[in-house]
C-alpha cells in the first residue's frame, strides 16, 4: 500500500492502526503521550533570540569558535 494516495486522515488512521498492532494498546498509548502540542508564540520567540543576527556575524562566531578548539 502506498501512502503517497493517501489522504491525512487515512495515514492517521493506518498510523494508529500500525501503532496498536506492533506495540499493543499500552504501548501504542504510551508513545503517542510523548508528542505534546507546544505552547507559545515560535515565531515571537525565533525573532527574539536571532534579534541582531546576521550572516556575517554567524560566520564570524563560528569561525571564532573553530580556532578556539
Amino acid at each position: 500500500m502506498s501512502t503517497h494516495t493517501l489522504n491525512p486522515t487515512a495515514i492517521r488512521k493506518l498510523g494508529i492502526e500500525t501503532l496498536a498492532k506492533k506495540l499493543g494498546p499500552v504501548g501504542m498509548v504510551r508513545f503517542l503521550q510523548q508528542y505534546e502540542v507546544g505552547i507559545g508564540d515560535y515565531t515571537r520567540e525565533r525573532e527574539k533570540l536571532q534579534k541582531g543576527l546576521n550572516v556575517k556575524s554567524i560566520v564570524k562566531e563560528i569561525k571564532g569558535k573553530r580556532k578556539a578548539k
